[in-house]
């Protein structure tokens, strides 16, 4: 299966973060190794419309075959085009016709090559559309409020639904952005991530990370340093 890395060089968050150094190296670099050390991603393909980081990604491993044209790469483009048009251009030009891939978000840097591996291995087992990684919520669901005007606000659910137990509370997870095992075919079809034969794979907070901001930026390279040392 071939892993696809998509890293445009816009940032809104934080500027530039696909090729900040965290831990010494560039951020997309921590996924282009564990992408490269999976036992079943037989090619690491990255995405980008930037020389700059298809330079740096080509010195870590990675392959560059094209660059991803710019109408994909604005804040507003959708990542599920550019795998559709990365794919659809492979094919184009192979006589091996990619059925299945797997998406590696550049952000997060602490997914381990198991992770991977264990993703696919139950995209494979279940015959899954598509394999989502998750990470348990911290916080109920049902406290969530709706923020009104005039420091006003609703609950989201019932009026009961605040006021249970921490244990009554039924256990929620949520995308956070990893990993994505996709049928192709499927998803170009369909032109959705979510399928009723769709699964997940539950990974552990400390390697649930998706770096959007400075914030979550330093979280994670302090949660890094800590690994580096274990």
């Amino acid at each position: 299966m071939i892993a696809i890395i998509p890293a445009r060089s816009g940032s809104q968050g934080l500027r530039n973060k696909n090729i900040l150094r965290i831990n010494s190296i560039p951020l997309i670099a921590h996924t282009i190794k564990a992408a490269l050390k999976s036992k079943l991603t037989k090619e690491v393909i990255v995405m980008t419309d930037s020389k700059k980081i298809a330079n740096i990604s080509k010195k870590y491993g990675a392959s560059v075959p094209f660059l991803r044209p710019k109408k994909l790469s604005t804040s507003k483009s959708m990542v599920m085009d550019t795998y559709i048009y990365c794919i659809d251009k492979i094919n184009s030009k192979s006589k091996n016709n990619i059925q299945n891939f797997v998406a590696l978000l550049p952000t997060s840097p602490l997914r381990l090559a198991e992770d991977i591996d264990n993703a696919i291995k139950i995209f494979k087992k279940e015959k899954a559309s598509s394999v989502i990684s998750v990470c348990k919520q911290d916080k109920p669901i049902e406290w969530s409020l709706v923020k009104k005007k005039n420091y006003k606000f609703s609950t989201l659910f019932n009026k009961k639904s605040n006021i249970l137990n921490r244990e009554e509370y039924i256990d929620t997870i949520i995308p956070n952005g990893s990993i994505y095992v996709f049928n192709f075919s499927k998803l170009k079809k369909y032109r959705k991530y979510y399928f009723s034969d769709s699964r997940y794979y539950l990974m552990p907070k400390n390697r649930s990370i998706d770096i959007d901001d400075y914030y979550d930026f330093i979280h994670a390279e302090k949660l890094l340093e800590i690994k580096n040392k274990l």
